[in-house]
């Protein structure tokens, strides 16, 4: 157990420490998963900054079934020996001492990801128990430390925070355990979390880890990032790296179709500002110092009207924005809107200004900023907060948009063409759906005549209970007039199949008319200008033939649905109908009426049929096999498929919105060879096709 007697060495160890412990937050942002994550990549982004220093090209990290997390690297290793100021090792200041570390002055990290000082010995400070090895100067040398506390753990088996610790009193102990060559550098660090400080349901999430292991593989090229996960029965391991850039990292996030080839930019810029510099005596006196701010961007627009962005600082992710995407988007609106005004007569633009979400619309960029000792708000890094940052992007951008746009080169003038018609494209869109937005809400007996003649539309004015059918065929529509419940069911029948909307623009998507007649019918709008409160139906639901046609129907109406009225989906208001395939009657003795089963696959007609055969009951020879809806009649239609008592209706869901994006691009979109090799190598399950 823990010594409960402090000396005074004691308490000017744990006096910064225990500020961490009593603030977690303030620190690490919250004491759930999240700032157990935070946790982690302190440590790791401390390895990530000695590669980005051409130091050590391996990092590996180890979540072991006991809790506890491990980061290795071969990079210099933490320094061993003394600092004079405080007289403890470089490995007990790293850990305990707030605010101390190798990059303020700039001299060993030019930029880094660690600003503050305070990474490691944040998570010390929250760890129940923490160990760190150094291979260094042909040497082992280790240290632990209990709750921020440096000391001595008497292990009988495995290591474990539970063993009893000793921790040092007259002075540390950086202990010696082991000899290696004295080529060989690295820093082993592994540390159990302290339950005391985090919530009872925080936990590593791999999915994340490994999302932000291969970010900064693509960040850091050349840098190899190895996760193992041995919590489980069967232990996981992922490997990233990738000699390309960001560039290769846009082509990865993007979930569209390309309009332009990935633009890679960069550039450099010079600010000054006026910091509070350490003097050898100890006072803090402000300076004006040079700085200088890399700026590396790549970016390409594709057809659909989604847009992904990333930033970075120093290879730090900032999800919340700040000065350099700030700048990102004012130099790309200010440009595009010059550019767009140069070819208003082209454009038909009139007097229309682009908005920054029309530029942004179908947009894929990473930009990544470096810099000595950025200002974030706050140590989680989410926002950067230096303003010169904002115009230097701005201008890096500007300048080299400018070169690209003004290029005699034909595939550069065929691109930028392409993305002064497509933010144009965007604009209208916008404007129009806002001229149009009362119309697209539910209209009342005067105003209907507004919607397409061939809607069927019901009484009821209850959103959250009225269904739209949408139907295949016109002759289905025909039973489907008298099988419905006028009061809150609506039909809508379309010609055969629709438009692939995934290979297809925006324009060619609204001028198709089924498209269009479903945008307009179901009244919310589309992309980006999609308001599901608007929606004049709380159910859609698609009911297609039992057959080839009517899967791959149904397939491009929810390729429509999933591009452009996503929302519907999330919230699981798109069903698909399951017509039955067969109709077997029974036929009773006496004047017993006969009895109908229907069956929704052949499977289960087998089944049927032979239940039947050992009860000795007749049945109707041949069995109908129904071909399409048109062939029921409007009782047999209500009770299979339109009856809320009876019908089956299967909930069209989306678990993961960037996975399915993936695979609608690689069954619906324009590219053909991916599509033949899933085809022809792919294990599917025959049961999984729906045909």
């Amino acid at each position: 157990m823990a010594s409960s007697d402090y000396s005074a060495r004691h308490l000017s160890v744990l006096e910064g420490l225990e500020a961490v412990r009593k603030r977690p937050g303030m620190y690490i942002g919250s004491t759930d998963s999240r700032g157990l994550m935070h946790c982690v990549w302190e440590i790791i982004d401390n390895s990530v900054d000695e590669a980005l220093g051409g130091h050590g090209s391996d990092i590996e990290v180890v979540l072991y079934a006991d809790g506890s997390v491990e980061v290795r690297d071969h990079a210099r290793g933490i320094p061993v020996d003394v600092e004079p100021k405080t007289g403890l090792s470089g490995v007990e200041v790293v850990f305990t001492k707030l605010h101390a570390g190798g990059k303020f002055g700039g001299g060993s990290y030019a930029a880094s990801g660690g600003l503050h000082g305070v990474g490691a010995s944040v998570v010390n400070a929250l760890s129940e128990r923490l160990d760190v090895e150094v291979d260094r100067d042909g040497k082992t040398w280790a240290m632990s430390f209990h709750r921020g506390e440096p000391g001595v753990f008497t292990d009988t088996g495995d290591p474990s925070p539970d063993a009893p610790f000793a921790p040092f009193v007259s002075g540390s102990e950086l202990r010696v355990v082991g000899k290696v060559p004295k080529a060989r550098t690295g820093t082993r660090i592994r540390y159990w979390a302290d339950r005391q400080i985090f919530t009872r349901g925080a936990t590593f999430q791999l999915e994340e880890l490994l999302a932000r292991a291969r970010q900064t593989a693509y960040l850091v090229p050349g840098l190899g990032i190895e996760i193992r996960d041995l919590r489980g029965e069967t232990p996981t391991v992922e490997f990233f790296r990738f000699e390309g850039g960001i560039a290769e990292y846009v082509e990865h996030l993007a979930i569209d179709g390309p309009i332009t080839d990935v633009w890679r930019i960069q550039g450099t810029g010079t600010f000054s500002e006026t910091v509070p510099v350490l003097q050898p005596n100890g006072h803090m006196v402000p300076t004006e110092v040079q700085r200088e701010c890399e700026v590396d961007l790549a970016l390409r627009w594709g057809v659909g009207y989604e847009t992904v962005f990333r930033s970075y600082v120093n290879i730090i992710a900032t999800p919340k924005g700040g000065t350099h995407q700030a700048g990102f988007e004012a130099g790309l609106l200010k440009f595009l809107r010059s550019e767009v005004d140069k070819n208003a007569r082209r454009l038909k633009v009139g007097n229309d200004k682009l908005e920054k979400e029309d530029v942004l619309a179908g947009l894929t960029a990473v930009l990544t900023v470096r810099l000595p000792e950025p200002q974030f708000e706050g140590q989680t890094k989410e926002i950067l907060g230096t303003p010169a940052v904002r115009s230097i992007v701005s201008s890096v951008l500007t300048k080299a948009l400018g070169e690209r746009f003004s290029s005699p080169k034909r595939d550069d003038k065929a691109q930028t063409a392409l993305v002064l018609d497509k933010i144009v494209a965007e604009m209208k869109s916008r404007i129009s759906a806002r001229a149009h937005k009362e119309t697209q809400r539910r209209k009342n007996a005067l105003e209907s005549s507004s919607l397409p003649a061939k809607l069927v539309d019901c009484r009821s004015n209850d959103v959250q209970n009225s269904e739209l059918f949408i139907v295949e065929g016109d002759s289905a529509l025909g039973t489907a007039k008298l099988a419905r419940d006028s009061e809150y069911q609506a039909l809508l029948p379309i010609r055969g199949k629709i438009l692939n909307v995934q290979k297809a623009s925006v324009s060619d998507m609204l001028s198709n008319a089924e498209c269009a007649s479903i945008i307009q019918v179901i009244g919310a709008g589309s992309g980006r200008s999609f308001e599901i409160d608007q929606a004049r139906y709380g159910k859609v639901i698609i009911m297609s033939d039992a057959d080839v046609d009517g899967a791959h129907i149904r397939t491009l109406l929810l390729t429509l649905f999933f591009r452009y009225m996503r929302p519907m989906i999330e919230q699981g208001r798109v069903f698909a109908a399951v017509p039955p395939l067969h109709r077997v009657v029974v036929m009773n003795p006496g004047s017993k009426p006969n009895e109908t089963i229907y069956t929704y696959s052949e499977q289960e007609l087998a089944g049927v049929l032979a239940g039947l055969k050992r009860t000795n009951k007749r049945y109707q020879d041949p069995i109908q096999r129904y071909k399409g809806l048109g062939e029921m009649d409007a009782d047999q239609l209500a009770d299979t498929t339109m009856s809320r008592a009876h019908r089956t209706l299967r909930r069209v869901r989306v678990t993961d919105a960037e996975q399915a994006a993936h695979v609608f691009e690689l069954l619906m979109g324009n590219d053909v060879a991916p599509r033949k090799e899933f085809i022809i190598g792919a294990d599917v399950d025959r049961e999984r096709i729906d045909a």
